[in-house]
């Protein structure tokens, strides 16, 4: 598998899927306030894929959850639980978060994925440069 690097909007990258960190569902979305890349998300895609995000139910940490793209140029979007129920990240969430989100794409026959540099805002101060340590 080709890794590339790229600095940008995760939302502008031309791939098959992009990958959303996204809450452990036990909160409904119409009550949040979606930042980051969620919020990007409700506003250029929609509020579709959170709908269908909200019927999968609570979200084990470092799951992932396939969803349409709403209104985005992609085909898809992979929601992972990256974040814990105190809002924080930790080493195993975000690398089981990658490692599901990269086997839900394989698993649908996606090609290219864009995933967000995780952890590194509301869930804490991880980064994925961390993980490489």
């Amino acid at each position: 598998m080709e890794i590339t690097l790229v600095e940008g909007d995760v939302l502008d990258q031309p791939v098959d899927v992009i990958v959303n960190a996204w809450n452990r569902n036990v909160i409904p979305w119409w009550l949040l306030l979606p930042q980051g890349v969620s919020g990007v998300i409700k506003r250029r895609g929609g509020t579709a894929p959170f709908r269908e995000l909200r019927r999968h139910g609570p979200i084990p940490p470092g799951s992932a959850v396939l969803t349409s793209a709403g209104r985005l140029p992609c085909r898809a979007i992979i929601h992972v639980a990256g974040i814990n129920l105190l809002w924080r990240a930790s080493e195993r969430s975000i690398r089981d978060s990658v490692r599901n989100a990269v086997r839900r794409a394989q698993d649908h026959g996606f090609r290219s994925l864009a995933l967000p540099l995780f952890g590194a805002a509301m869930g804490g101060s991880l980064g994925l440069g961390e993980l490489a340590t």
